[in-house]
């Protein structure tokens, strides 16, 4: 039995079943969760599905997380979407279910779970669970909800088809879900508009962004502009892609300071491979989209000397 077929199995032999995703949820998180349980919750009505983790932060017009006891995960199936790592996963109590599943699309270096359905050749999470339905469709009911959530997963983790990890496959399942009713431009719009001070924080990014001659580039956000601009963390992630406009900047570090001092460093790259550096700085990812975190500024110098040997070596 492929994998597959044995995650339907399990669910199917559940009478509860929770869906987790990770920390800091992006399109793609909230769309593979809740777009998998709205299928599960279509397909088998009587079943409790319920969707974990805290805030949705900004996403709330594609979905919310429900309340949920500890009592509730006794005898569960917990099921973990789009998070590569199990200390990202959010909410850890997805530790008390009877059974744990991993479905993601990232390297799988922490591989987690009773049963892992890893496929890093799919665009995003989505795609994946788009392809689970599309595999049982003898089964499974996918409906308008679903199909929105998923579309939203896609495109946000293709940037609207853009970036590499976009294949003929991504478009044909993104042509499937595009069949049921929901609007897709205006979902596109909801998931692109940007309030007026992240707005302004673009052109901050614009204006200090530092360049190397091997295409190198690093911006700065320390705590005190995000203060300034009234800006959370999970705003500045509006504004990751930017520096990628530019046509001599070949990979690109996003270093937001947060409140306890630490940075988050967000990594993306037009061709050197940055995941492994990701790797040596307590994160992660693909290839040329990763996470990362530097405890100072010492170590925040040191990541982009390492991304500037990456470049000058790509570039030889």
């Amino acid at each position: 039995m492929d994998v597959i077929k044995e995650i339907l199995t399990k669910i199917k032999a559940y009478q509860t079943v929770i869906i987790h995703r990770h920390q800091r949820p992006d399109p793609d998180a909230i769309g593979s969760q809740v777009g998998l349980a709205e299928i599960v919750r279509a397909s088998f009505p009587d079943k409790m599905i319920y969707q974990a983790g805290g805030p949705v932060e900004g996403l709330e017009f594609l979905a919310e997380m429900d309340e949920i006891s500890d009592e509730m995960y006794q005898g569960a199936l917990v099921i973990v979407t789009d998070t590569a790592n199990s200390p990202r996963i959010s909410d850890d109590r997805y530790k008390l279910g009877a059974e744990l599943i991993k479905i993601d699309h990232h390297p799988n270096d922490d591989p987690y779970g009773d049963l892992v359905w890893v496929n890093t050749k799919a665009s995003s999470c989505s795609e994946m669970i788009t392809d689970f339905y599309m595999l049982n469709q003898d089964e499974l009911v996918m409906n308008d909800k679903a199909a929105r959530l998923l579309y939203a997963g896609i495109i946000g983790d293709t940037g609207r088809f853009l970036y590499p990890s976009t294949t003929p496959h991504t478009l044909e399942v993104a042509a499937e879900l595009m069949t049921y009713r929901f609007d897709a431009a205006e979902l596109n719009r909801e998931l692109e508009q940007i309030p007026m001070n992240v707005a302004k924080l673009a052109g901050y990014v614009y204006q200090t962004i530092e360049v190397d001659e091997h295409g190198a580039a690093k911006v700065m956000l320390p705590q005190s502009l995000l203060d300034e601009y009234g800006i959370v963390d999970s705003e500045t992630a509006a504004i990751v892609s930017l520096p990628g406009v530019i046509d001599e900047v070949i990979a690109w570090g996003i270093f937001v300071e947060q409140p306890e001092g630490y940075y988050r460093v967000r990594l993306r790259s037009k061709g050197p491979v940055i995941n492994e550096l990701a790797k040596k700085h307590h994160g992660g990812g693909h290839p040329l989209a990763s996470g990362a975190n530097a405890k100072n500024q010492e170590e925040v110098n040191e990541i982009y000397s390492e991304m500037q040997e990456l470049c000058e070596k790509y570039k030889k």
